[in-house]
């Protein structure tokens, strides 16, 4: 993929966002999230690549547009495409901080294809890299992670999603002396936070959604963290889909890159409500301002993109 796309990835992120921003704190979830896949679907047939959806809205029947399998893009390189057009529904809704507009490229046959059903997952930033180990206790975790960053456990702040399945891990993290920051929804926001300098977050770990995973995964390897994750089905129907998706052995220990292969993909995504490292869409008379993180794997830059865009030009915000 050539580094020009990185822009045009941008473009995308910056059309869903701002299509569902109107909607933050209107307690409308699907309405925001129709709004925001209607942009990135448009946005995405002005892209030179020859895209399929390997991750997104759901099956062919459950969504009408960004399904599972939907081919995507103006023509060009073949490409996997992961999105999300709003991770973190619920915190649009509600107007909460961490909800953003999403997506991980890589080339054809390179992303993981998730399938829709809980995943173990642990993530770190680049100073931690190598110190993680899914299978070993968190305080072993916690302990090498100090150890590698030169902090005291009691300095790292772990985050997990609010959940009761998290409670007895939420014990262990205290009692080994880290801090915890709990979040009500979307965890691939501090996943990238974790591989960011200054964000506040030292690490990720829990049982979030798989598809969240992977794009999560593609965020950590472009910007030089760490990763292991585990696919969690729950009953012989989830097994089954599994197998059917490729996955020989639900249990194997997936590392970074049996979760993005290669050295080419690319991450974006764009802030619709505050998040650590992004502002939120910022609405001033005829215009709005959007933040954006865009990253490259194959040179390892990462871009922080600031825009104003007019919308009293009467331009379709696909064409932003």
């Amino acid at each position: 993929m050539n580094r020009e796309l990185s822009l045009e990835f941008v473009r995308v992120t910056e059309a869903a966002a701002i299509a569902c921003g109107h909607l933050v704190g209107r307690g409308d979830k699907n309405g925001a999230d129709g709004l925001a896949v209607d942009a990135m679907r448009a946005a995405f047939d002005t892209v030179n690549i020859k895209g399929t959806v390997v991750i997104g809205e759901g099956e062919m029947d459950e969504a009408p547009m960004l399904y599972i399998g939907e081919e995507v893009g103006a023509g060009g390189p073949e490409v996997d495409i992961a999105v999300d057009p709003i991770e973190g529904t619920n915190l649009v809704a509600k107007g909460q901080n961490g909800a953003i507009a999403v997506i991980a490229i890589a080339p054809r046959g390179c992303l993981l294809h998730a399938p829709d059903m809980y995943m173990d997952k642990i993530a770190v930033g680049p100073r931690a890299k190598g110190c993680i180990d899914i299978n070993a206790p968190i305080s072993e975790n916690l302990a090498r992670v100090a150890k590698a960053m030169d902090r005291k456990v009691s300095d790292l702040n772990v985050v997990l999603l609010d959940r009761e399945r998290h409670y007895g891990l939420m014990d262990e993290i205290r009692k080994a002396g880290a801090r915890i920051s709990l979040i009500t929804d979307g965890d691939v926001n501090p996943i990238v936070e974790c591989c960011i300098e200054g964000s506040g977050v030292h690490m990720y770990v829990g049982k979030g959604g798989a598809p969240e995973g992977v794009l999560g995964a593609a965020a950590v390897k472009c910007l030089g963290g760490d990763m292991q994750a585990r696919l969690v089905p729950e009953d012989e129907a989830q097994v089954q889909r599994c197998l059917k998706m490729g996955i020989a052995d639900v249990n194997k220990v997936l590392t970074l890159d049996d979760l993005v292969k290669g050295n080419d993909c690319m991450f974006t995504a764009t802030a619709i409500t505050n998040c650590n490292m992004l502002n939120g869409l910022r609405y001033f008379g005829d215009g709005v301002r959007t933040h954006t993180i865009s990253a490259r794997y194959k040179t390892g830059t990462v871009r922080f993109v600031d825009a104003i865009h007019s919308l009293d030009r009467k331009v379709l915000a696909v064409k932003l």
